[in-house]
């Protein structure tokens, strides 16, 4: 793992452990390092600067339009419930956000439903 990837990643592990977001774990999705929450990745590493992050389609609309400095998407997330997001550019509270509703857009009901943010 380069020194970007595992410094960003490390990043996002802790502001997820911080969020404290239940029962996440570390896994790969695609080949890259990953956050699981029972066994379904929300968010992944695409690179050493860039996550990818799991969200309504609604949502990742009104955000690229938002902010295109923060988030973004390539052709081949085009369609996709997921968005590219700038790590060298958000911030920790914002991308505590991502991962939050990320999270949610992939945790069960029943567990979503308990964790109240």
């Amino acid at each position: 793992m380069s020194e970007g990837l595992h410094r960003n990643f490390t990043r996002v592990v802790k502001l997820a452990e911080a969020a404290g977001l239940p029962e996440v774990s570390i896994g790969t999705s695609y080949g890259a390092p990953a956050l699981l929450v029972k066994d379904k990745s929300f968010a992944r590493m695409k690179d050493g600067e860039t996550l990818v992050v799991m969200c309504s389609l609604e949502e990742k609309e009104m955000l690229l339009e938002l902010d295109p400095q923060l988030y973004f998407e390539t052709d081949h997330y085009k369609g996709w419930p997921a968005m590219l997001v700038r790590l060298s550019t958000i911030d920790d509270r914002s991308l505590t956000g991502r991962l939050v509703a990320a999270w949610r857009q992939k945790a069960p009901k029943r567990l979503a439903a308990k964790f109240a943010r």
